[in-house]
């Protein structure tokens, strides 16, 4: 299909973006679309600008928590210590009653 049948095309304008790899994007965008101050970069992922002096810096990325880790931020070592007597008690006294435990 040709322009005549699909009718003629919309304006378009391109826009340029840079992030901090220096990699350059090329973004199309109609002429009445005002483009988005950021944009990631299709290359690395990185958010990238509009001003190619001052691109914006890597987000910083939090290294991955176990499970462990967020209950030590939440329990002082003391109160993890109480709370694991009283679950011990707990099991104790349930076994000698007679409860089949798993």
């Amino acid at each position: 299909m040709g322009e005549a049948e699909r009718g003629d095309a919309a304006p378009r304008q391109a826009v340029t973006y840079f992030c901090s790899h220096e990699h350059r994007s090329v973004i199309t965008l109609a002429i009445e679309a005002t483009p988005p101050d950021s944009w990631d970069c299709p290359k690395c992922g990185l958010p990238a600008s509009l001003d190619s002096d001052n691109p914006p810096p890597a987000p910083k990325i939090e290294p991955y928590k176990t499970h462990l880790a967020y209950v030590k931020e939440r329990r002082s070592d003391q109160e993890a210590q109480v709370i694991l007597d009283e679950a011990l008690q707990l099991l104790r006294s349930r076994r000698k009653s007679g409860d089949i435990i798993f």
